[in-house]
Order: C-alpha cells, then sequence, then structure tokens
C-alpha cells in the first residue's frame, strides 16, 4: 500500500503492518503521483486530516494512476470534515474512512479497498501478489546475532561486493551526515512503544535521492526498503493494467515494445483514436461512455488477437486512444488490412444500455526501422501518423514512414503546450471577411485560430484542434476562442459597427446541456450585440441526438443569434440536418466551390444545394473562393455571399479596417 498522512504517517503504517501490509508511508505530498506509481501499490491511503486542502489536492492527484492501475483510493477523513467527502468522492476517492476509528478499523477499510482492487483487475493482482512480494527490491533484513543481509538489487545499487553480516553499522557508515542523523531520528522513533514502521530520507553514496522504510519484523529484528525518489529511467513495473478495459496501460505496451526492439525482432505499431468520444461522454453521459469504451476495446481486442496465435499487444494508452503492437510474420500488407478490419467493426453502432451510438475511429500506423530503433522513434511516427489521419481526407488509417514523419513528429508535443499555450495568449484569431455577391461589400467576418508557437511558429486552426483533441481540451480551447472573437468585435471602430461576427461551435459545445445559456451570458457580458452574432456548426461533426442539438440552436435564435451549418456536403446526413435544425444560412464547402469548375455533372450537384437552401429560406455562403471564374458561376447559380482567398485570408482587426475601407 502506499500511504500519504501529514501528521500521522508513522501510527498509521504501524497499524498497517500488523494487518499485513508493506506500507510505502510519506509525509509530503510532492511527487505524490510518481511516487505511488514506482511503489507499486494497489492500495493508496490519504489520510487529510489537519490539512483537508493539501489532502483533497493530493487525492485528485492520484486519482488517474490509481484508476488505470486497478487501484483503490482510500480516503481518511476527520469527523468534522464529512462535508468534505463529496469533493473528495468527485476528486477520485473510491473508499473512505472517518475518524476517531480503531487499528482493527482501519485494517477492515484496507481490506475492503484490496477487493475493490482485485475485482477491477479482473483477480490480476491476486494471482500475482505472492511474487510481488517475494521481490526483495532495493531491501535489507536485519536479525540480531546474524547481523544484516542485503538483497542482491541494493547490494549491486550501493556498490558493496559481498553481503555483509556485521551489524546495522554496516549500513549507518553508508550514510553521510545527514543522513546519519535522520537514520538516528528514525530509529528513536522506532524504539517507540507501538511504533512498528517509520522512515526517513537519505542519500545513497551514488548520490540518487531515496527515501528508507524501517519495519519491525515480527521476529525481532528489522526490515528495510528504499524507495527511490527520482524516477529511473525505466522503472520496474509488473503487469500494468488498465482499470476501465483491462488491457495493458500506456507504460506496459513500452515496455512490450521495448523488449522486442532490443531483440531486433521487427514490430508494427498502430495507434487508434476513437473518435466524437468528448461529445458522447458530454451528451450521454460517463456511465455510457465507460460501457462504450469497454466494449470499443473488447473489439479491438478481438481483431487483433484474431485466429491462429497471433503475437500481438494492445493497451489503452490514453483516454480514447489504444496501442497495437504488432510482431515479425505480419507483413505490411496483412497489418493494413488488419487496420482496415478494425475501423469498419468500429464503425458499427454499440449498444449501451438503452443507446445505440455510433462511434468511428482514426489509425496511424508506423515499423521499427531497420537499424537501431527505439519505442521513442516508434511511438512518435506512430502519432505522426495518427495526427495526420485525424486532419487528413485521404481515409481512416494512415502509414507514415521515418522521413516523412519529420513534417509532423513534432505534434506529439503539441498536446502538452496547449494548455500553455491558453494562458499565454498564445493563440490569436484573425477574421476572414465574407462578401456580399451582389454589392461587392464585406457584410460580415469569420472568427478563426491561429497558434503562435513560440518554437514552431504559426500552427493553423486543423492543428490546433487536432492537438486539443488528442488531450482532451477540446471544450476549454473552444470557450477560449469563442469568448477572445467576441471581445475583439466588440472592441472595433466605428467603421466596422454593421459588420456580422461568425464563431465556431463545436459539436462537444452543443453536447453540453447549459452551453445556451452560458453562450449567451458570455456574449451580453462582452457587450457584442447578439443581433449580429451568427453561431457556426459543423455539418460533419454533429452529434447524433439532433433533437438536443434542435433544441440548443433554437435556444440562440430566441437569444437573436442566427445559425449556419458549416462545411455542408462533406458529411453523410445533410438533408437530415437540413430538416431538423433552424437554421438562417448554409455555408458550402470549399470543395464543392472548387467542383463548380469542374464538370457539368458538378455544377448540377452545387446549383442543387444552392436551391434547396434557398427553398428553405436559407442564405447560402461559399467557402474557399480563389477565382474570378468560380466566383461568376456561383454567382450565375445564386450564391448569396463568398469568402476566400480572392478577398483575403483571415486577418487582424487592424487590417480588416483597411479591407472594409477598400471595398467600399
Amino acid at each position: 500500500m502506499f500511504l500519504l498522512s501529514f501528521r500521522h504517517r508513522d501510527a498509521l503504517a504501524t497499524s498497517a503492518e500488523k494487518a499485513g501490509w508493506r506500507a510505502i508511508a510519506a509525509r509530503r505530498p510532492e511527487g505524490v503521483e510518481r511516487r505511488f506509481i514506482a511503489s507499486g501499490a494497489v492500495v493508496a491511503v490519504v489520510d487529510t486530516r489537519g490539512s483537508p486542502a493539501e489532502g483533497l489536492a493530493a487525492t485528485r492527484a492520484l486519482a488517474d494512476p490509481v484508476e488505470a492501475n486497478a487501484g483503490a483510493l482510500l480516503v481518511i477523513v476527520g469527523r468534522n470534515d464529512i462535508g468534505a467527502l463529496d469533493a473528495l468522492f468527485a476528486a477520485g476517492a473510491t473508499h473512505y474512512l472517518a475518524s476517531p476509528f480503531g487499528e482493527a478499523e482501519f485494517a477492515q477499510a484496507l481490506r475492503f479497498a484490496e477487493r475493490h482492487s482485485d475485482r477491477l483487475s479482473g483477480g490480476w493482482h491476486a494471482r500475482n501478489r505472492a511474487l510481488a512480494e517475494s521481490d526483495g527490491g532495493l531491501g535489507w533484513r536485519y536479525a540480531p546475532g546474524m547481523g544484516v543481509t542485503l538483497g542482491e538489487p541494493l547490494r549491486a545499487r550501493i556498490g558493496l561486493p559481498t553481503s555483509r553480516a556485521d551489524g546495522l553499522m554496516s549500513l549507518y557508515h553508508l550514510l553521510d551526515m545527514e543522513g546519519r542523523a535522520a537514520a538516528r531520528t528514525a530509529l528513536s522513533r522506532l524504539r517507540q512503544a507501538g511504533t512498528r514502521t517509520t522512515a526517513f530520507a537519505h542519500r545513497l553514496p551514488s548520490g540518487e535521492h531515496v527515501a528508507h522504510h524501517l519495519h519491525i519484523d515480527p521476529a525481532g529484528g528489522v526490515i528495510g526498503s528504499i524507495e527511490p525518489l527520482e524516477m529511473a529511467e525505466e522503472p520496474e513495473t509488473r503487469g500494468r493494467r488498465d482499470a476501465l478495459t483491462g488491457l495493458r496501460d500506456g507504460i506496459a505496451a513500452r515496455r512490450w515494445l521495448e523488449t522486442r526492439l532490443k531483440a531486433g525482432t521487427p514490430v508494427t505499431l498502430m495507434l487508434l483514436s476513437v473518435s466524437r468520444f468528448d461529445m458522447i461522454n458530454a451528451a450521454f453521459g460517463r456511465e455510457t461512455g465507460d460501457g462504450l469504451m469497454r466494449s470499443a476495446a473488447r473489439q479491438i481486442e478481438r481483431f487483433a488477437m484474431g485466429a491462429g496465435g497471433r503475437t500481438a499487444m494492445v493497451a489503452r494508452v490514453a483516454g480514447a486512444e489504444f496501442a497495437i503492437g504488432l510482431e515479425e510474420g505480419e507483413p505490411a500488407e496483412r497489418a493494413r488490412l488488419l487496420a482496415d478490419e478494425i475501423a469498419r467493426a468500429l464503425t458499427r453502432p454499440f449498444v449501451s444500455g438503452e443507446h445505440m451510438v455510433p462511434l468511428g475511429c482514426r489509425i496511424g500506423m508506423a515499423t521499427a526501422q531497420d537499424t537501431g530503433d527505439d519505442v521513442t522513434g516508434l511511438m512518435r511516427r506512430a502519432s505522426a501518423a495518427l495526427a495526420e489521419a485525424k486532419t487528413g481526407e485521404s481515409g481512416t488509417v494512415r502509414t507514415i514512414g521515418g522521413a516523412e514523419a519529420v513534417a509532423v513528429a513534432l505534434g506529439s508535443r503539441l498536446e502538452v503546450d496547449l494548455r500553455r499555450a491558453l494562458d499565454q495568449r498564445e493563440i490569436e484569431i484573425m477574421f476572414q471577411p465574407q462578401i456580399s455577391v451582389t454589392t461587392g461589400r464585406i457584410d460580415g467576418v469569420e472568427a478563426l485560430a491561429r497558434w503562435r508557437h513560440p518554437e514552431l511558429g504559426e500552427l493553423g486552426a486543423s492543428t490546433l484542434f487536432a492537438a486539443a483533441e488528442r488531450s482532451d481540451y477540446l471544450l476549454p480551447l473552444s470557450e477560449h476562442i469563442q469568448r477572445r472573437a467576441v471581445a475583439l468585435a466588440a472592441a472595433w471602430p466605428e467603421r466596422l459597427s454593421t459588420l456580422r461576427l461568425s464563431v465556431n461551435v463545436t459539436a462537444a459545445d452543443i453536447a453540453v446541456a447549459d452551453f445556451a445559456d452560458r453562450f449567451l451570458a458570455m456574449i451580453d457580458e462582452s457587450g457584442f450585440p447578439r443581433g449580429r452574432l451568427t453561431v457556426e456548426i459543423t455539418e460533419s461533426g454533429l452529434i447524433e441526438d439532433l433533437g438536443q442539438a434542435a433544441a440548443l440552436l433554437a435556444a440562440l435564435r430566441a437569444g437573436g443569434c442566427r445559425v449556419a451549418i458549416d462545411d455542408f456536403g462533406t458529411g453523410y446526413s445533410s438533408l437530415a440536418y437540413l430538416k431538423a435544425l433552424p437554421l438562417d444560412y448554409l455555408k458550402i464547402d470549399k470543395k464543392l466551390a472548387e467542383d463548380i469548375e469542374g464538370s457539368s455533372r458538378d455544377r448540377v450537384v452545387v446549383r442543387g444545394v444552392i436551391e434547396m437552401a434557398r427553398s428553405l429560406g436559407l442564405s447560402v455562403v461559399a467557402e474557399g473562393v480563389e477565382t474570378a471564374s468560380q466566383l461568376a458561376l456561383l454567382a450565375r447559380e445564386g450564391c448569396n455571399y463568398y469568402q476566400g482567398f480572392l478577398c483575403s485570408g483571415p486577418v487582424d482587426s487592424a487590417r480588416l479596417a483597411e479591407l472594409v475601407d477598400q471595398f467600399g
């Protein structure tokens, strides 16, 4: 077990030892997540008594690693802090114990938590506990009359050529002055009546910072175990499992890959991202989302393992992301066929409770290079391929080679950089003009985001939103862009005071029940008139629940905004959306605008879309117009507005004012 207690560490650790547990105990919350993972514990205990705020923060930090490793998280609260249980539960605690309590109650609480962990792991923890307990690790044992016996790993770590058998002083002399003082204090605590375990921090002769845990042996000796406080390059972790799906977790996946790459075994790695998961959780709730994730995991595992004993690894490495590793004997063609099979399987509707929900996925593939490839390089290429699959238009599965990955390999770091980017105002808002076909005047603009990355330069919206989807940061990013765009427009000079502003709303946004109220309140707070604002929702990203989407968009229209369907013609339910949703504008996707210069059949399609929109009372905006001939053909078919590089790309407010003057 791993224990964090700000005031009662030794007493609780002693109680746990009496109940048969080996406790890795800490008094400070720094590095608590890493220390829990390195400990290999299946139960984490956070004692919040005396420091409720720090205890809540530690619970929140431990929640994800505990869940990912099929563990249990027990919080201890004071009798007067029962009101904090709601917050602790929301932070991720699975069990609680309120003081005052005795050793027997604490022991029982640990037993309940242990059984919870065993059930989550499908019995894996129970089957492997004996192995874990038999591994001495960085440990030693002292028995009166027999001296000190060091475990082989510890002896190798501190550079002793033989096992010592001449008393505790043999270890004491290996400590520096600070370490010796800390050891004397710890031994003094250990001699106190009723204390069976304590700990102190020091450095090994190598300079490595460690925590030294001391335990009284029931036979009368002392047992010591050493916990590294600095993350080892390759921590020894066994059989790590994702709590929700039962598959390997990310660390186990990397270890599987590393073992085979070091042995020179050819490996193909797939990274698979399940689509629209943020939206599903927001629309149907986490219980439904968890059920769908488990079902998707079983499908992925079934196809990956296949028949005939294929050697494969399947792991859940992030929220909606899976890794599939294939060993030698799987040529590139067969790996690609397997990826296509998995992709097709995930497009079929899944059932969770009373909901039937269609999923989808994108898959990036990479094969280990012939010379000296490592896990980092292979993962980077597969991540780059996945990013390409998410943002490209060439299909669900993308395979990328080492040279080709250079252009996009840095994409994996963008997920980490994105949170900082919002705080440091690296996300800029630009405005692309929308011009009336009949008057030639700029009547409105669409707000578009650009990321001014301090090292990588300007990054477009597709890269920005792909990073947000991968890092589950789509909703905060969307809100940031909407809020910033409206605030900038509210500060426009007088000559821009008649322009309409269009802002994009994602499918994840409209899946949030109170989005309309919060959105309208944000507009009012900025001072921008509701009547000049248009909400654009991408047709290809709409959720399946058209009733909920229609109600939300109707609320926005009732509040004074207008509604446009963006990128029309890119999805598969266009007619259903037009019939069900309350709209004011239809925006033709740039691909359709380009096609109008193609064959007569292409022009018939564009003409049909425009006529259908006009018959429904909708104004039509064509995107991506780049040539005068495109504009002439669109005008002939009855298009009302256009935007594109024929007029201008995205510009800032100052340049926008110049363009408005130029276009009269």
